[in-house]
């Protein structure tokens, strides 16, 4: 498929100090047919001059005040004309320049709907502290609590106009639930591709504070639930379990 073309999104909001690296490594990959999106939400410190300098290798450049993270996901995927959709966060970055050739290689391949991979935390001094490996999946480890790195998720951008967007009404848990709806309620095919794709440092919106973290797990529940995991009680007690593992 020599026309192949990978959409890859990037949504920021007062990023200053992660922006730069997340674009170096978006065009630094040896895959060349990429339609990059920035979505950012009216930020106020230096993120917009940081942006500047790279505008000549952005196809698309929004700065708007937002509803949220997933409201400006939405807003890229409806920019998006790839084949495929990608979201790369502005604190995330690809761990080398192969990373877009191999996503692309498994779609072609495998005859995909989906492909998904592996994740490092890094702390500020770039040092590992956390491995999230995910290994193949069932329909039993969806009802587990089981999920994969939503920033190594990529799918066929048709699926966003068959099966939905991100969802405004589950908060922090709008891509867990984006997960579920395809990969359990609709049963997509979806492969693994055994390799670190992307480093993300330290930091994630849903744990920021216990408040945060409660306020999560309600809308983990809601999402089992909207998507009829069988015990979903069962599965948010084993999710945040999952995590523990991942440390060591």
């Amino acid at each position: 498929m020599p026309d192949f073309k990978i959409s890859l999104i990037t949504v920021v909001y007062n990023a200053e100090n992660t922006i730069a690296d997340c674009i170096e490594s978006v065009i630094g990959q040896n895959f060349r047919n990429i339609e990059y999106v920035i979505i950012d939400g009216a930020s106020t410190d230096g993120t917009l001059q940081i942006i500047e300098k790279y505008k000549h290798h952005l196809t698309h450049f929004v700065s708007e005040p937002d509803k949220g993270i997933y409201d400006a996901m939405n807003k890229g995927i409806n920019l998006a004309t790839g084949d495929v959709v990608g979201i790369l966060n502005a604190d995330d970055f690809f761990t080398d320049n192969t990373v877009l050739s191999a996503i692309h290689n498994a779609f072609v391949e495998k005859n995909t709907d989906i492909i998904y991979g592996d994740l490092d935390y890094i702390n500020s001094g770039g040092k590992v502290i956390r491995k999230w490996r995910s290994g193949g999946f069932t329909s039993t480890s969806l009802n587990l609590g089981w999920m994969p790195p939503h920033p190594t998720f990529y799918c066929k951008r048709n699926l966003f106009e068959k099966y939905g967007l991100y969802s405004l009404n589950y908060g922090t848990a709008a891509d867990y639930e984006l997960m579920l709806r395809y990969l359990y309620t609709n049963k997509l095919r979806a492969f693994y591709i055994n390799k670190v794709i992307i480093k993300m440092k330290t930091g994630g919106k849903s744990n920021k504070s216990l408040t945060s973290r409660v306020k999560g797990s309600f809308f983990d529940l809601k999402a089992m639930r909207d998507n009829r995991i069988l015990l979903p009680f069962l599965a948010l007690i084993v999710k945040p379990l999952r995590k523990i593992i991942q440390y060591f």
